[in-house]
C-alpha cells in the first residue's frame, strides 16, 4: 500500500539551487532489498545537506537512501536518459559513515535494532542482518516494532526491507493497524490452557511416566553461600511468576489452571550434603523424575553441599510450566533475589508486565476461533493444511535397526566442527542471497536428507521462541512453538535455487507461527505411531556457545550443561556459531543428536561428517546442482574407485542359455502349469523339434514370430523354441483388442506365428499360424529329430546381437 511518486522527489531535488538534473531509480540491493537512489548533476552538490533538505520537505520513505553525483547523465544515441548505463550506487552495509535516523519512526526502529544486537547506535542504512540478527531475533524485532508504532508488520518485512530506513518507510504505510494489547486481564473462575499448553497437558497424561519434558537447570556456586538468602531468594521468584505455582486439574469441561501460593510449592531449602563424584548421577535422577501435572505443581527445587565453598542449585520443571528460554529469567531473577536478600533487602525488580494467565487469555482472543474466516487460527490453519497435504509419513533414513512399537527416547550426541573459512563463505552467501545462516543450513540438511533418504520432499521441525510481544521477554512460561519447514529438493536445481527456495518456505512459516504444533498435527492427521513422532523426525536448531559465569557478592556461579540425553526424535542437528573479540566468524560446531534405539553412532558420525562436507562443497560452489555435491571424503573415494567386479563372461545367445539349463539338471521341473509339467529333458527335446519346424518354414535370425498364446506350458515352448530357431519371439496376448492385436503384427512384420486352436479367432491374412495341437502339425512334431539344434541347420549363424524379442509396452 506504500505509494512514492518518483516525480515528487525529483521535483524537490530540481527545487535545490546547486542541482541542474535529478532522476530516481528504485535499486535492488541484495542485502538491504527496494531502495531509493538520486542521481544528480549540478555544482558542488553536497549530498548531506541534499538530503537533509528533502527530509524537511518528504515523508521519510521518500527521501533516497543512496545519492550519486555526476558530471552528465548518460544518454543513449536518440538522446534520452540511458538508465542502463546509470552506475551502481554505493549502499553503505558495512556501517562505513553513519547515517543518523531521520524521524520518530526511524529512530524507533533504530533503538529496538541497537538493542536486541547489542550496539550503541545503529544508522538509517544499516542492515538488521549486517548487524548481526538472525532469523529468530527478528521476529523479536518485529513484535517489538509493532508494539512501539502500533503496526502490523510480518517477519517477512525485515527480510524484504531490513534497512532501518527501508523498514520505515514499510512501517509509515502500516501505522494505525490495530493490535489488542497484551495486557493484565479479567480472570474468570476457570482459567483455560494455553493452545501449547494443551498439548503438554495431553501428552504428560498420557504418558505419567515419561521425563522426556523435563526442563532442568542446575547451577554450580562457589564461595561463599548464604543458604538463606538464596532460600528466601527462590521465594522471591516463586512469588514473582505465576507459571511457577500453577497445577494443571482435569474436569469434565477440559483442563484448566489453578494458581496456588508459594508455601503449597517451596519448603524448607535446607543443603543436601553430597560428594563430589555422586553429583552427575543425582542430579540425572532429580531431572528424570516425572510429573503428574494434574496432581501438583510441576516444579521441583534442590541445593547440593559438596562442601562449604561449593554448592550446586538444581530446579527441573515440566515443560507445561516453562521452556527452554525461560531458563534465562529464572537464572537471572534468582540471581537478583539473591543480590538483595543477601544485603538483607527484598528485591527491586520492575514488576512483570503480565502473567502466564494473562497471556493465555489474551492469546485466545487474538487467534479467533476456526470457525471465523477471518480469524488469525481459521487463515493459519488454512495454511497448513495446504502446505503439508500428502507428506509422507516418515522419513526412511539407513538406520541401524528397525524403529520399535515404542521408543525408550534415550539419545546420545556426535559433534563435529566447521572451519572459519566455511563459516564465513556460508554467511556472505546468506547476505547474497537475502537470507540467514538458519536458512543456509536448513536448506544443506534438506539436501543431506534427501541424499540419505533417496526421497526429494523433505520436512524438518525447528523450534520458535514464541514470545512476539516484549511483554513476554522476561516472563517464565511455555511459549515455544515448532514450526514444519517442507521443502522440495530437486536434485538438478543448483544449491543456491533450494536456499531461495528454502527461504520462501521458512518465511511463510514464520508468518503463520501462532497455530499450536499439536493443532497443525490435528488438522493435517498424519498416522500416529509411538514408533516416530508426526509430521517430522529431524529437528533443526541454532545454539548459544559456552557456561554463562558470572560473579556475585563472595560467589562465583557458573552454569552445569545438562547430559541426561533425552531424544524425542531421529536426528536433532544444532549449530553454534563463533566469533572473535571483532565479531568475525571463526567456525561453527555441529551437534548431532540421535535416538540410539535406532542409530549407532558410527551411522550418525558417518552423517556428520557427511554435512561437513556438504557444507564445504556448497561455500566453493553454490550453483553446483544439488543432486552433484561429493558427501564421500578422500578415504571413502579411494576405498570405492578401484573396485571392480569379476571379468565379464563371455556373450552367450538366448539358446544356448535354454540348452545349457537343460543339460544341468535335465530331470528337475522346468514348467508347471495346473495338472501338467515338464521337466527341462521334456522342454529342451519338445523345443528343438519345433526349432526345426521353425526353420523350415523361413524363421531364422533377424525374423520375428509371434506367440498368440496365453500363458500356458505351451507358451514357454514356444519361447524356446524361437530361440532355438534363431528368431525373436514376440508376445500376442489373445485377449487384447482385435485392432491392437492387428497393429503389434503389422508394425513387427511378423509372418509366422505360434498358437493353439482355442485363439483361432487370431488375424490370420499376414501370419501363417503354427496351431501346436492340430493333428497334423502334432504328427509333424513327432517325427524330427530332438537333438540340439546347430548353426548348420539355422538360416545363418546366430550372434549374441540378433535379436531376441520383442514387446509392446
Amino acid at each position: 500500500g506504500l505509494r512514492i511518486e518518483l516525480g515528487e522527489i525529483e521535483a524537490a531535488l530540481l527545487d535545490q539551487p546547486e542541482v541542474a538534473q535529478a532522476v530516481v531509480v528504485v535499486h535492488n540491493d541484495p542485502h538491504t532489498g527496494d531502495q531509493l537512489v538520486a542521481y544528480v548533476v549540478g555544482d558542488d552538490v553536497d549530498t548531506a545537506a541534499l538530503r537533509e533538505s528533502l527530509a524537511g520537505r518528504l515523508p521519510s520513505y521518500m527521501v533516497p537512501t543512496a545519492f550519486v553525483v555526476l558530471e552528465a547523465m548518460p544518454l543513449n544515441a536518440s538522446g534520452k536518459l540511458d538508465r542502463r548505463a546509470l552506475p551502481a550506487p554505493t549502499i553503505d552495509v558495512d556501517r562505513g559513515e553513519f547515517v543518523a535516523p531521520r524521524g520518530p519512526v526511524e529512530e524507533t526502529i533504530a533503538g529496538i535494532y541497537a538493542e536486541l544486537v547489542g550496539l550503541d547506535r545503529v544508522g538509517a542504512t544499516d542492515g538488521f542482518f549486517d548487524l548481526g540478527g538472525n532469523s529468530l531475533v527478528a521476529t523479536r524485532a518485529v513484535a517489538r516494532i509493532n508494539a512501539a508504532l502500533g503496526t502490523d508488520l510480518g517477519v517477512r518485512e525485515i527480510f524484504d526491507a531490513p534497512t532501518v530506513a527501508a523498514l520505515a518507510q514499510r512501517a509509515e504505510a502500516a501505522v494505525g493497524a490495530t493490535q489488542v494489547p497484551l495486557v493484565p486481564q479479567p480472570r474468570p473462575d476457570r482459567i483455560p490452557l494455553s493452545l501449547a499448553q494443551q498439548r503438554m497437558w495431553f501428552l504428560n497424561q498420557f504418558d505419567k511416566r515419561s521425563a522426556a519434558y523435563n526442563i532442568p537447570l542446575a547451577v554450580r556456586m562457589t564461595g561463599h553461600l548464604d543458604v538463606g538468602a538464596l532460600a528466601a531468594a527462590v521465594r522471591d521468584v516463586v512469588g514473582r511468576h505465576e507459571s511457577l505455582r500453577t497445577v494443571f486439574p482435569g474436569s469434565p469441561d477440559g483442563p484448566h489452571q489453578v494458581i496456588v501460593g508459594v508455601d503449597d510449592v517451596i519448603g524448607e531449602l535446607a543443603p543436601i550434603d553430597l560428594d563430589e563424584s555422586g553429583i552427575a548421577s543425582v542430579i540425572r535422577d532429580f531431572v528424570m523424575e516425572p510429573f503428574d501435572v494434574a496432581q501438583r505443581v510441576p516444579l521441583r527445587v534442590a541445593l547440593y553441599r559438596l562442601s562449604e565453598q561449593d554448592h550446586v542449585l538444581a530446579f527441573v520443571v515440566h515443560h507445561i510450566s516453562g521452556d527452554g528460554v525461560s531458563t534465562g529469567p529464572l537464572a537471572r531473577d534468582v540471581m537478583v533475589a539473591y543480590m538483595a536478600r543477601s544485603a538483607g533487602e527484598e528485591p527491586a525488580w520492575e514488576p512483570l508486565p503480565v502473567q502466564y494467565a494473562d497471556f493465555t487469555l489474551w492469546q485466545r482472543e487474538v487467534l479467533g476461533e476456526e470457525t471465523d474466516p477471518e480469524s488469525i487460527a481459521a487463515r493459519q490453519a488454512q495454511y497448513w493444511t495446504k502446505a503439508l497435504a500428502g507428506l509422507p509419513d516418515v522419513l526412511a533414513l539407513p538406520t541401524d535397526r528397525p524403529r520399535p512399537a515404542h521408543r525408550d527416547q534415550v539419545g546420545a550426541t556426535v559433534s563435529i566442527t566447521v572451519d572459519e573459512s566455511v563459516h564465513r563463505a556460508l554467511r556472505e552467501l546468506a547476505a547474497q542471497r537475502g537470507a540467514t545462516l538458519f536458512m543456509v543450513m536448513h536448506s544443506a540438511l534438506a539436501a543431506l536428507l534427501a541424499r540419505l533418504s533417496g526421497t526429494t520432499d523433505i520436512a524438518v521441525g525447528t523450534p520458535i521462541a514464541g514470545r512476539g510481544r516484549p511483554e513476554l521477554e522476561a516472563l517464565i512460561g511455555m511459549f515455544v512453538n515448532t514450526l514444519v519447514l517442507r521443502t522440495e529438493v530437486e536434485p538438478g536445481n543448483a544449491f543456491d535455487a533450494l536456499l531461495d527456495h528454502a527461504r520462501e518456505v521458512d518465511l511463510n512459516a514464520f508468518a503463520h507461527a501462532d497455530l499450536p504444533f499439536e493443532r497443525i498435527v490435528d488438522l493435517v492427521q498424519p498416522a500416529r505411531s509411538t514408533s516416530h513422532s508426526p509430521l517430522f523426525q529431524v529437528v533443526l536448531s541454532s545454539a548459544e556457545v559456552g557456561q554463562e559465569r558470572f560473579e556475585l557478592p563472595g560467589l562465583t556461579v557458573s552454569g552445569i550443561a545438562d547430559d541426561t540425553h533425552v531424544e524425542k526424535f531421529d536426528l536433532e542437528l544444532s549449530y553454534a556459531e563463533q566469533f572473535d573479540e571483532a565479531g568475525r566468524a571463526t567456525g561453527m560446531s555441529l551437534t548431532f543428536g540421535y535416538a540410539t534405539d535406532i542409530f549407532d553412532e558410527s551411522t550418525v558420525a558417518g552423517f556428520a561428517s557427511r554435512m561437513v562436507t556438504l557444507l564445504e562443497s556448497i561455500a566453493a560452489e553454490p550453483n553446483r546442482p544439488v543432486g552433484d555435491i561429493v558427501l564421500l571424503d578422500e578415504a571413502e573415494r579411494a576405498a570405492l574407485v578401484p573396485v571392480r567386479g569379476k571379468a565379464p563372461a563371455p556373450a552367450r545367445t538366448l539358446a544356448d542359455v535354454f540348452g545349457a539349463a537343460a543339460q544341468h539338471d535335465p530331470s528337475a521341473t522346468a514348467v508347471v502349469f495346473g495338472d501338467r509339467q515338464l521337466t527341462y529333458a521334456e522342454l529342451d527335446a519338445q523345443s528343438n523339434r519345433l526349432a526345426r519346424l521353425l526353420i523350415e518354414r523361413g524363421v531364422g535370425p533377424e525374423s520375428a514370430v509371434a506367440l498368440g498364446l496365453s500363458r500356458s506350458v505351451e507358451s514357454v515352448l514356444a519361447v524356446w523354441a524361437v530361440a532355438k530357431a534363431g528368431g525373436a519371439f514376440l508376445p500376442v496376448d489373445p485377449n487384447y483388442p482385435a485392432d491392437r492385436i492387428a497393429h503389434m503384427l503389422s508394425d513387427s512384420g511378423a509372418r509366422i506365428g505360434v498358437t493353439l486352436s482355442a485363439h483361432r479367432g487370431l488375424p490370420a491374412d499376414a501370419v501363417d499360424w503354427l496351431v501346436l495341437d492340430d493333428s497334423e502339425i502334432a504328427a509333424d512334431l513327432a517325427a524330427r529329430s530332438d537333438a540340439p539344434v546347430t548353426d548348420s541347420e539355422r538360416r545363418a549363424t546366430l550372434r549374441a546381437d540378433h535379436p531376441a524379442y520383442l514387446i509392446y509396452t
